[in-house]
């Protein structure tokens, strides 16, 4: 599957599951992880599970297994690993205590979700 393609189904799911600031980040050139981060809010526990499990579930679908998840059981923060694309849906609390964006100081791209594309 295509980068971008992948990029913008990520995003379409989180827009789609309710995510709150979706953010992407654009940090090829400053990890060889990934190509891009994709930093979303989910409003519970549970929101978060949900959100991270459907991003893995359709992403599988679309032909692009993911290389793993971690923290669905505690749903504070969960990562999906999807090789160019690592995703993060995390509680409000958690994001602001970590601050991905800040720590890895890339530019955010603006989220093309399905209702401004």
């Amino acid at each position: 599957m295509q980068l971008e393609t992948l990029k913008q189904l990520v995003v379409d799911t989180l827009d789609d599951m309710k995510a709150k600031d979706i953010e992407v980040l654009d940090v090829r050139g400053k990890t060889a992880v990934t190509d891009y981060m994709i930093v979303a809010s989910g409003t519970s526990d549970r929101h978060v599970k949900a959100i991270a499990e459907t991003v893995a579930f359709r992403a599988k679908e679309a032909g692009q297994a993911p290389l793993g998840t971690e923290g669905l059981n505690e749903g504070e923060w969960a990562l999906v690993d999807l090789n160019g694309v690592v995703v993060h849906v995390m509680l409000p609390k958690v994001r602001d205590f970590y601050s991905l964006e800040r720590l890895w100081g890339a530019p955010a791209l603006v989220a093309q979700t399905a209702a401004m594309a």
